[in-house]
């Protein structure tokens, strides 16, 4: 009788070791989220030694794969606007659509994550006396954190978008819900 209570209590402990890593690989399917944080601008063509952050938001929508416990691979897309950081008189306006593929591992309800893709972007930039505006298509990439709580996870994180006029960063907490 001890061996059939020792097989049983076996066999549970197994059980729940064994789902531990599927949970871990998050949840499969869509996901919407918002963010907040600070962007940073720095070094703009044509207005010097530019040097400032602002508020900034984002709104984020994406698929997660959930092909392997474990590891997350999603492709999402992200509309961010970087605020108008002013230097004196300098002020930038600029906001971007972003693509990325993501790629992640998680620990438990902990994770960490990669991301890189493109983006479009469109500026305003004004020194007072004079008004720029630009458009492109550039790379941008970034690593971050997350914690899952069910179906909600919150993020961390660290993008930078390759702009080919400045240096533009972002550090970022955003909310995901995945349905």
């Amino acid at each position: 009788m001890n061996t059939v209570r020792l097989l049983a209590a076996g066999g549970i402990l197994s059980a729940a070791m064994l789902s531990a890593p599927v949970y871990a690989g998050g949840d499969s399917g869509f996901y919407i989220g918002a963010g907040i944080g600070q962007a940073s601008v720095d070094n703009v063509d044509g207005l010097g030694s530019f040097d400032a952050d602002d508020t900034a938001y984002k709104l984020i929508g994406g698929y997660n794969f959930g092909i392997v416990p474990l590891v997350d691979l999603s492709a999402e897309i992200e509309y961010v606007d970087f605020g108008s950081p002013a230097d004196g008189s300098a002020e930038v306006d600029g906001n971007a659509i972003a693509a990325f593929g993501l790629a992640g591992v998680n620990l438990g309800p902990v994770g960490l994550f990669g991301k890189a893709g493109a983006f479009t972007w469109d500026a305003d930039a004004s020194d007072g006396t004079n008004s720029v505006s630009d458009d492109g298509t550039d790379m941008a990439y970034g690593i971050g954190a997350r914690f899952h709580i069910g179906s909600f996870q919150i993020r961390a994180e660290y993008e930078i978008f390759d702009v080919d006029i400045a240096d533009v960063d972002l550090l970022s907490a955003s909310f995901i819900y995945t349905f």
